[in-house]
């Protein structure tokens, strides 16, 4: 088969204005990215349309290094229920730099489902994560700047939380020292980098519901203490504007098309494991204003994405999924079977049945957030009837729909029995009112436990000095309302990453809280999860090059 970009190359796509007409977005209302992507005004939401539309949530069984493939699913959905006569929408997150040319590659599906142009989505796009890299590298730049400027009227900050970002895997930059040389260099401080996309900014373009709203936002990002112990925010700093001027045009949601030309929007994007993992909520709700059925993704895991999905951004935004579809692959399932990795290929049902102890917690705790839930199995070339009968039987069990999705091979027909599947779900057998791991009201510590042991399988919880007096901050601040967002491995539900299959009883260690109180939810960090990944020994730039003018190795 040819390789993705290949498939991408070799389909002819329709211009962006097409796209936009066809779901009713006259084109005097769009800014054109070229001939086939375009910004979309974050104004053209209509809570009315928003309320008759079906809201489809895609998360996944627990990431493995075989890949389990949900945005293919995602897109491949969207696919067949255009087939079948309904009016779809995806709305995905964007990639970024780091895992493109690191170790995971693109993210804009793949095969015969993929978004398109792929290898613009995949690179520069629209311009929004360099957008709010600069942003947030100005607010880095602004406050150095101020505390130069005032330090001889005897004005500092006993603690700086902000640092700087970049969108690039760069482990040299996790801890730096800036201001090293002669004075006018400015004040010589220990700082360091973390990747784009766990940017504060980041999570308040993807939770902003406007404008107005994003520049507020913006105002209340804490960027450090005084020495008398008071937060010292942007809004001190009195930058909000120009913020908000670097960020004005990357808050109109991204309009592109999939490979069978229906339309995409494509916006944000914090990673799962280190942010909040989900697209934009205006884009979510642009694309419910224009489709009858919109189908979004949150990053990695259910016990990652999804659980940020409904405690943080349904929680703030009001979504309410009709379904939640969870992904599935044999060779991810085996993985988690303690299969060994040169043998996932191999026909062995008994490492296949070991491994739904991961698949069965991941449906539970859906279930517990009280949604209606269909298991996709996302194929490969590999896989056999006798192994995929196994899983649909074990489904049959659980009283859980079962759909086989075959789109990365054959696009949309591929994907039309599990689009039918899903309509005649949610038409018989919705989703209910979603029900919160934690409320509000609830202390810190608690929100974390919640999580922990009633969703991850953990035993204890345990709190290091760094983030009791975090918490401590946090309650004199008086934000314990806020939503917690835990940044651990992906690979696991526990903190530890070689831990497969579904781990009970252990300790979930919790070393620091990030406070953001401009996104307004509180980042617990859990084990040694870092916000500035690495490179592997062979990274994916390895393989991308220019050849002949056309870009070769983007997957």
């Amino acid at each position: 088969m040819k390789s993705d970009i290949e498939i991408a190359r070799s389909i002819r796509m329709k211009k962006i204005t097409e796209i936009a007409a066809g779901i009713g977005i006259p084109e005097d209302s769009i800014e054109q990215y070229g001939h086939y992507m375009a910004k979309v005004p974050e104004t053209l939401s209509d809570p009315e349309k928003i309320r008759k539309s079906r809201l489809i949530l895609v998360t996944a069984i627990t990431a493995t290094k075989a890949g389990i493939g949900k945005t293919t699913v995602s897109v491949g959905l969207a696919l067949g229920l255009n087939r079948i006569g309904k009016k779809a929408i995806v709305a995905l997150r964007e990639p970024s730099l780091g895992p493109c040319f690191g170790m995971k590659g693109g993210a804009a599906g793949g095969g015969y489902a993929q978004i398109m142009p792929m290898d613009k989505i995949n690179l520069h796009f629209t311009g929004d994560f360099h957008a709010v890299t600069s942003a947030h590298n100005m607010i880095a730049a602004l406050l150095d700047n101020y505390l130069y400027q005032h330090q001889e009227e005897g004005f500092g900050l006993k603690e700086i939380l902000w640092k700087r970002v970049i969108d690039v895997n760069d482990r040299s930059l996790r801890d730096i020292v800036t201001g090293l040389g002669p004075r006018t260099n400015g004040i010589t401080r220990q700082s360091g980098f973390d990747i784009t996309p766990a940017s504060e900014l980041m999570a308040i373009l993807c939770l902003s519901s406007d404008l107005e709203d994003m520049r507020r936002r913006i105002e209340n990002i804490t960027l450090g203490f005084t020495f008398d112990d008071k937060p010292f925010t942007v809004k001190d700093l009195g930058v909000a504007g120009a913020i908000t001027v670097l960020l004005k045009d990357a808050i109109h949601p991204n309009l592109v098309q999939t490979t069978e030309g229906t339309p995409a929007f494509v916006h944000g994007g914090p990673f799962a494991n280190i942010a909040h993992g989900c697209n934009s909520v205006i884009a979510t709700r642009t694309a419910m204003t224009f489709g009858e059925y919109v189908i979004t993704e949150a990053g990695f895991g259910a016990d990652l994405g999804a659980e940020k999905f409904f405690n943080i951004k349904c929680r703030r935004s009001g979504l309410n999924p009709d379904l939640t579809v969870l992904v599935a692959s044999l060779r991810g399932l085996k993985m988690h079977g303690f299969v060994p990795e040169d043998r996932l290929s191999v026909p062995d049902p008994e490492g296949l049945r070991r491994g739904f102890a991961n698949l069965d917690r991941h449906i539970r705790n859906l279930r517990g957030f009280g949604q209606t839930i269909i298991v996709c199995f996302n194929r490969y070339a590999s896989d056999t009837e006798e192994e995929i009968d196994i899983v649909r039987n074990h489904c049959r069990e659980l009283g859980v729909g079962f759909a086989v999705n075959n789109a990365y091979t054959e696009g949309g027909k591929g994907a039309e029995d599990f689009a039918r599947l899903v309509v005649d779900t949610i038409e018989k057998t919705p989703s209910g009112p979603l029900q919160f791991t934690y409320s509000d009201d609830q202390s810190v510590e608690s929100k974390i436990e919640s999580i922990a042991k009633n969703l991850y399988g953990a035993g204890s919880v345990s709190i290091g000095k760094t983030a009791r007096t975090k918490i401590r901050r946090i309650e004199r601040m008086g934000i314990s309302h806020f939503p917690v967002c835990i940044a651990k491995t992906q690979y696991s539900f526990s903190q530890d990453s070689l831990k497969y299959g579904a781990p009970e009883g252990f300790n979930f260690s919790i070393k620091d809280i990030v406070i953001n109180t401009g996104a307004e939810m509180l980042v617990a960090i859990a084990g040694d999860i870092i916000r500035m990944p690495g490179l592997p020994k062979k990274p994916q730039a390895l393989e991308i090059d220019l050849v002949d003018g056309e870009i070769s190795g983007l997957s």
